[in-house]
């Protein structure tokens, strides 16, 4: 069984964020430069060569609307769009998208390489991933 990595996002009267990872590849502390590397596409593997994997909450979701604005300060259609230009251009796969959050986590869980994010609330399992250091950003 796997574990999932997590690490808490808060950011003021919005929904708080965690990051979740698969336990075989994504590393229990990583940097803010690094997580925002590979949420953006610009980083494609993790240290152990594994394809790096992104799990999202379907921008229309109050979670996946949340991450558009804190994570990539971008609206869901500009989120979208960013990631349609870069499938098109080669440089990266799609993001797995989802409509629960219970999808999103059994992706995880069972996916090497991949990361995501959910509603810290809805996360009751878990290794705490650090960022930076913290425990929340």
């Amino acid at each position: 069984m796997a574990v999932i990595l997590t690490c808490t996002v808060s950011y003021g009267q919005d929904l708080k964020l965690s990051i979740v990872g698969n336990e075989q590849s994504v590393p229990g502390d990583i940097n803010r430069k690094l997580l925002e590397s590979v949420m953006r596409g610009e980083k494609l593997r993790w240290e152990d060569g594994a394809s790096i994997k992104i799990a999202l909450m379907k921008t229309n979701t109050p979670v996946g609307s949340n991450t558009c604005k804190k994570i990539y300060s971008m609206s869901g259609n500009e989120l979208n769009k960013y990631f349609l230009a870069l499938v098109f251009q080669g440089k990266v796969k799609a993001p797995a998208f989802f409509n629960s959050q219970g999808e999103l986590l059994d992706y995880v869980v069972s996916t090497p390489g991949a990361i995501g994010v959910i509603e810290s609330k809805n996360n009751s399992q878990g290794k705490l991933v650090l960022v930076d250091g913290q425990k929340e950003i």
